[in-house]
């Protein structure tokens, strides 16, 4: 049954419960996110602490391109992204936030760009730089859950770190060939590991998409789940994968889970 507009407003006022939370979402609004809103798991509470929420993804590439685009639509009310490159010809196999047009652009800018055509409501702070040292540790403090799309381990060891001593979700994805993975840390909740905990520091340089290729859609598939896992994070909804590493092959479209725990003596966040 399709629902319209007026009934579907008039559905959503018959809590009672919901109607400080109803009264902060116009009429615009209420029709844009109306799927999400329908939804039991979401409502109008849900859709409320996303247009709330501050998400921080680092990386505007293969798997910050659809996270963002996703994040972007569903509603979250602010999004920094952090990146320091511009958009090459090479990019655009995969990175859909940049177009050919786009070339020679800061992929942040091109990003924002793309963000705001989607959904002008949400706010998009883009910045031009590499997230280290404090600056990391601010930006990381401010975000309700953070989103790894960077594409080496200094990268992701760093923001690992942050996360940490901030206690701030996070949600790291990789991709390369045909193969992708997702997990998700939780600091200081359901005895959570962290990256440090599933891959040692000492261990070889991670293998990039500039040396090894990469399958366009696999960015795609990763980055979305990035999305999806940020959005139960912030509506507190379903299980996420924390504690668990998501294994995607593309080729054969196996997809495995592998559950991994808390390390004591890790040197992130071990006891």
């Amino acid at each position: 049954m399709i629902m319209s507009f007026c009934s579907l407003s008039s559905y959503l006022a018959l809590s009672t419960t919901q109607l400080p939370v109803f009264r902060f979402m116009n009429d615009h609004q209420l029709l844009r996110y109306s799927r999400q809103i329908m939804l039991p798991q979401c409502e109008i509470e849900g859709q409320q602490k996303l247009l709330d929420a501050r998400i921080l993804i680092v990386g505007a590439g293969g798997l910050g391109s659809p996270a963002s685009m996703y994040l972007a639509a569903s509603g979250i009310g602010t999004i920094t992204i952090f990146d320091d490159d511009t958009v090459d010809l090479s990019n655009l196999q995969r990175q859909i936030a940049h177009h050919t047009a786009d070339i020679g652009v800061d992929k942040v800018i091109s990003t924002c760009q793309r963000l705001k055509q989607l959904n002008p409501d949400v706010n998009v702070i883009p910045v031009k730089q590499r997230l280290l040292g404090d600056n990391l540790f601010c930006e990381v403090e401010k975000a309700d859950v953070v989103l790894d799309c960077s594409d080496n381990f200094a990268t992701r060891f760093a923001v690992n770190s942050a996360c940490v001593k901030t206690q701030t979700p996070l949600v790291s994805g990789a991709a390369i060939r045909f193969e992708g993975q997702i997990s998700v840390f939780t600091p200081g909740k359901n005895s959570s590991p962290c990256y440090n905990c599933l891959y040692s520091s000492d261990g070889e340089e991670q293998l990039n998409c500039a040396t090894n290729g990469v399958i366009a859609p696999i960015t795609g598939i990763i980055g979305s789940i990035q999305a999806l896992e940020a959005i139960k994070l912030i509506i507190a909804i379903g299980e996420t994968l924390t504690g668990r590493l998501l294994l995607i092959d593309g080729l054969t479209l196996d997809i495995n889970t592998m559950k991994f725990k808390k390390n004591p003596h890790c040197p992130t966040c071990g006891n």
